[in-house]
């Protein structure tokens, strides 16, 4: 049986191919910082996006999306805004986007714009 670091670089490795063929330019994958991680980092045109990948072998304990949690939520902005300041890029006039990629088995479902930053 595999770790779930491992299974979870797995399916986060399959949502940046899965992103990449839909025209997407990945930057990062598992960008970290001391208490945060952001999956997948990415432009999607002229976007900054920010990706959190779940996986779910099956709905038996809900949707991949419903694990995305208010404090998750708070902790994705937090790795977010580090990622931001590290390349030098302003908040205010840096175009970003929070989404989220969820799979279930083997189907991909992507949520475009999933929330918005909170500090």
């Amino acid at each position: 049986m595999q770790n779930n670091r491992k299974v979870g670089n797995h399916y986060e490795q399959m949502a940046a191919q899965y992103l990449s063929d839909k025209g997407y330019r990945i930057f990062a994958v598992n960008y970290r910082i001391r208490q945060a991680e952001i999956d997948i980092i990415a432009y999607d045109n002229n976007c900054l996006v920010f990706v959190e990948v779940k996986y779910r072998k099956n709905t038996l304990n809900g949707h991949p999306f419903e694990a995305v949690t208010p404090a998750k939520i708070r902790k994705i902005c937090r790795a977010a805004l580090s990622y931001l300041q590290i390349h030098h890029l302003l908040i205010d006039e840096t175009k970003i986007r929070f989404d989220v990629v969820g799979i279930i088995g083997t189907e991909i479902q992507h949520l475009k714009h999933a929330f918005d930053y909170v500090s």
